[in-house]
């Protein structure tokens, strides 16, 4: 039987704590930043966690 591929578009964008939470870089900083708040970037720049509902089908495209 052949290896099993994880999902490449998967493996880019979401990484495995050490913990084994999964993690993910934040949507709406790409453009438009000019009229977000200095408050709005700073809670955007964060790193957030899948909700497992998410985390179930992700680990699945990851093979984990």
């Amino acid at each position: 039987m052949p290896k099993m591929k994880s999902n490449s578009a998967a493996s880019k964008r979401i990484r495995v704590t050490g913990t084994g939470k999964l993690m993910q870089a934040g949507s709406a900083m790409r453009h438009n930043l000019e009229h977000k708040s200095a408050r709005k970037r700073r809670v955007l720049k964060a790193d957030q966690v899948l909700a497992p509902s998410q985390s179930k089908n992700m680990r699945k495209m990851l093979n984990h």
